[in-house]
């Protein structure tokens, strides 16, 4: 007698609702979008989505709907092209009426809001099954490096000068930092007193008992590459979200690069613009002389260094001066940037907030230095890409230039304003130092952008696929083994279903890699029920009852399934720990691929041929093909 437990057959059920509910959302496409977001100093409403209703008619732009979808205005759009149109129209609309609005290419979802509620949402496309920039950044770790010896030799010298130790060098060699002192004594208590205020630092003796070198641990030193580019990561997401960017891709790749995906952005000059950018600021003491002298000499004192006052205009003449080698705070310490314009001046300027730590270091500086100047040091660095004898070339420019000096008036902390910027400095400026300074320069080593006309083609291309090897796998199930196929059949249209119900739960990213998972998947998922099928069949040739010989093909068949997608496990694991991009996403839907047509390969098909074969039903053949 053939049976299935009840509880098994409401555990399908579940199964096929889960399925279904959590699969459907894939069928309603998205629509392509401009979402319009806004600061504080703008409204969103009604009266914003029927201005920009009004500009797309001025312009004979056609659109779906214009609406004030959450706290955004979304613009629905027939197709790509118009949507990029439309994007560039309302940029240079709206950015004439304020500069608070944020104007993006986006995706918006067209789910009935009652799938929405239960969960229901559908799978992301990848770039290049709906276009995007794609851009594989490397962290300069060396300037990370660089950065923390420096801020060492920075604390090595304040140390040493309120302790009232004489020394006549504290600098940052190529190997850590070097100080020179000036007695055998004072070499004894710096070695004492640094050890003791620095010691992440390795301090040696030199062979003249009056110098001291400090290193970094190699351990030290991997902590501070990680911890960058970490805080890299953190920051260009932060960035992304400003620039209103629908489902980007941000992640880490090997030990010191970034990979940074854009669905939907076609414009990769503004997206190098937000993401290349590492425009900061510092904060430095002026040192009082004749900067103009040690300039042209090169004589220079030790604890200063020359920049030079940035003019404004093409050709404008530059004036050196000299500031301390000491960072009183940098963009790292800012907490927020709001671009506005002087009260007393009228001029652009930068309200800026620092940090608990920075405020600390600011309110002694000028608790200690009122009456002194202190200047604004403006940092860009900048890529840029040619070509030489046939191959690519890039080159990393970095300016730093003083906007100002101004005489420190009073004591202040956290907030303050910075003045000496044009307007789109200003605002340029405020909008990277919100996001966060980048705790390391990167340079972007590749790039690439795919259009949306060839997303398109690979969904259609991906669709094909899938549909023809379905049909080619159900076609060959079917007429070799003839019912079984058919149980076979349904059993495999299940495991699609819930596979892709189980990657939109997980909002899983599908790309081209994932839908060739996907047809590697089916391919496979058939091999259990041929198993079955075959061990059927060899309970027949040996003259068992059809529903024994059911029985007992699935019992001895199972824990060769098992076998052999256990090892499809372990290799699906594999690639997905040491894979990265494409290959981490065919993995990931191997891996689900696997389970789900276990399940559907043993237990729903079972609950299929007990549905027709089985509950006490006298039954004399069984069509499973090969004469049976």
């Amino acid at each position: 007698m053939l049976e299935f437990p009840r509880w098994k057959y409401i555990l399908v059920a579940l199964v096929l609702l889960f399925s279904a509910f959590y699969a459907l959302p894939n069928l309603y496409p998205q629509d392509p979008a401009v979402q319009i977001a806004g600061d504080k100093s703008v409204t969103i409403d009604a009266a914003l989505a029927g201005r920009v209703q009004g500009m797309l008619q001025a312009e004979h732009i056609a659109f779906k709907s214009v609406a004030v979808e959450g706290s955004n205005v979304i613009v629905r759009l027939p197709d790509s092209d118009t949507q990029i149109k439309a994007e560039t129209l309302l940029s240079g609309g709206l950015g004439n009426i304020s500069k608070g609005y944020t104007v993006a290419l986006n995706l918006a979802p067209t789910v009935p809001q009652w799938l929405v509620a239960i969960g229901g949402k559908p799978m992301t496309l990848g770039l290049d099954l709906q276009g995007g920039v794609h851009f594989l950044m490397q962290v300069d770790q060396a300037a990370v490096r660089e950065k923390r010896e420096t801020s060492y030799a920075d604390e090595a010298r304040a140390s040493l000068r309120d302790k009232q130790i004489h020394f006549t060098d504290v600098s940052r060699t190529a190997d850590g930092v070097f100080i020179q002192l000036k007695s055998t004594a004072d070499e004894t208590a710096a070695l004492n007193e640094l050890t003791r205020d620095l010691p992440k630092l390795k301090f040696t003796e030199g062979n003249d008992g009056l110098s001291l070198h400090g290193t970094v641990s190699p351990e030290e030193l991997k902590a501070i590459a990680d911890s960058a580019i970490e805080q890299n990561v953190t920051t260009l997401r932060n960035r992304i979200n400003g620039m209103g960017v629908a489902e980007p891709v941000i992640q880490r790749q090997g030990a010191d690069r970034i990979v940074v995906q854009l669905p939907g952005v076609q414009d990769t000059a503004k997206a190098k613009d937000a993401l290349g950018g590492t425009s900061t600021l510092e904060y430095r003491a002026v040192i009082e002389g004749n900067a103009l002298e040690a300039a042209r000499t090169g004589n220079v004192p030790p604890e200063a260094r020359i920049y030079y006052f940035r003019q404004p205009g093409p050709g404008g003449q530059r004036v050196p001066i000299m500031l301390s080698k000491r960072v009183i705070v940098s963009g790292d310490q800012l907490v927020d940037a709001t671009p506005g314009f002087d009260q007393q001046s009228g001029q652009p300027d930068v309200s800026i907030k620092l940090d608990a730590a920075g405020g600390k270091r600011m309110f002694d500086h000028t608790l200690e230095n009122v009456g002194k100047r202190m200047a604004v040091v403006f940092i860009e660095r900048k890529t840029t890409t040619h070509t030489v004898d046939g191959k690519e070339v890039r080159s990393v420019e970095i300016t730093q230039d003083v906007l100002n000096a101004a005489t420190i008036q009073g004591v202040f902390g956290k907030d303050f304003h910075t003045t000496g910027l044009a307007p789109d400095e200003a605002n340029n400026l405020a909008q990277q130092l919100k996001a966060g300074a980048l705790a390391a320069p990167v340079d972007i080593v590749e790039e690439r952008v795919i259009g949306p006309s060839l997303g398109r083609d690979n969904i259609e291309a991906g669709r094909k696929a899938v549909t023809l090897g379905f049909l080619l796998v159900c076609a060959l199930m079917i007429f070799y083994y003839r019912v079984f196929g058919m149980i076979s059949v349904a059993a495999l249209l299940i495991n699609l279903i819930l596979l892709i119900a189980c990657l939109s739960v997980l909002g899983a990213t599908m790309t081209m890699p994932g839908i060739a998972g996907i047809v590697l998947t089916l391919g496979m998922s058939i091999d259990g029920n041929v198993l079955i099928c075959e061990r059927i069949r060899e309970e027949l040739r040996l003259g068992n009852s059809p529903v024994s010989s059911i029985k007992t093909g699935y019992e001895r068949a199972w824990t060769v399934i098992l076998d052999a997608n256990v090892a499809k496990v372990i290799s699906a694991l594999a690639l997905f720990s040491f894979g990265s991009g494409p290959v981490r996403g065919f993995a990931l839907v191997l891996l689900f691929g696997v389970v789900t047509s276990v399940f559907t390969s043993v237990t729903v098909s079972r609950a299929l041929a007990t549905l027709i074969y089985g509950h006490h039903r006298k039954v004399k053949r069984i069509s499973v093909g090969g004469g049976f």
